[in-house]
């Protein structure tokens, strides 16, 4: 059977789509509104069935690649956080004796899944130290479920979360095998977490938000990292924020260049759902990897 694209669903049901992945709509409610699009024998349920991830299909590089190492490690974090924090770190097998440059990938909001797993060794494959953090990790981790894990996700404390990711890249800043430079690529959820960084990180080399909440514009001032956005075109909820925080940026004197790729869906670059487009997730990944070689490795 052919995968499906977004252009297989009506526009309103990507919205409803969007805002049940946000949780500003329940499961009962996106079925309820779903269901006057589903015609053909296709029922509500079977259309939220085929928007959701489907990771094996979609994994680009396998867990024993022998190309790369990767592991699953913890660190303490501060004491502004949870304490501990636990993520999957991915490297080239062969270093060379080179110290590399390291990237902190941050998830959506389902938690440390399959999917952004495979980014990270994405990045090992592009030679560079990448760490993915499980913010679920003090509720027991990403429970293997997308569902559970948007539940589980709007019970943590986001004050401890952030401080966790902060010091998740100080981490990576000390790395032993690390060059001492870190960018932060994120997605989503993810995205807000690379902008928040931002402002918070002096250190930080480069940031890479996709599709994420904007920081506070008094806090844009604050910004000493390069930053790489990524946009999708038809995301209304996200892109409603870009004018201002453009015009903070500018104003601040920011170092950044924004892409917003027209016609895609909030979620483009996720390959396990019909969402994903793949030419403009493969030229906003290229930007990206060409974005971390220019800014972590001089």
């Amino acid at each position: 059977m052919p995968r499906k694209t977004a252009d297989d669903f009506h526009p309103e049901v990507l919205k409803l789509f969007d805002s049940y992945v946000h949780g500003a709509t329940s499961r009962r409610g996106f079925l309820e509104g779903a269901a006057r699009f589903a015609i053909g024998g296709i029922t509500a349920a079977g259309l939220l069935e085929a928007l959701s991830p489907r990771f094996a299909e979609a994994q680009q590089v396998a867990n024993d690649d022998p190309r790369i190492q990767t592991s699953y490690v913890e660190f303490a974090t501060s004491i502004e956080g949870y304490g501990k924090i636990k993520g999957y770190l991915a490297r080239p097998a062969q270093a060379q004796g080179k110290k590399l440059p390291t990237v902190l990938v941050v998830h959506e909001n389902r938690g440390l899944n399959p999917h952004i797993e495979d980014i990270a060794r994405r990045l090992a494959l592009d030679n560079f130290i990448a760490f993915a953090p499980d913010a679920l990790f003090p509720l027991g981790g990403y429970p293997g479920d997308e569902d559970k894990a948007r539940e589980l996700f709007q019970k943590l404390d986001q004050t401890k979360t952030r401080a966790d990711f902060v010091s998740a890249a100080g981490i990576l800043r000390y790395l032993p095998e690390g060059n001492g430079k870190v960018g932060v690529v994120g997605f989503c959820y993810g995205g807000g977490i690379s902008n928040y960084l931002a402002t918070r990180i002096p250190e930080l080399a480069a940031s890479v938000p996709f599709y994420g909440n904007q920081p506070p514009t008094t806090d844009v001032p604050k910004i000493k990292a390069p930053l790489l956005l990524h946009y999708a075109g038809s995301d209304d909820r996200i892109n409603a924020g870009w004018p201002a925080y453009e015009e903070a940026l500018k104003a601040a004197k920011i170092n950044y260049q924004a892409f917003i790729y027209p016609g895609v869906q909030h979620g483009f670059n996720n390959d396990t759902t019909p969402r994903y487009d793949e030419a403009a997730a493969k030229l906003a990944w290229q930007r990206t990897i060409e974005f971390f070689n220019k800014y972590l490795r001089a």
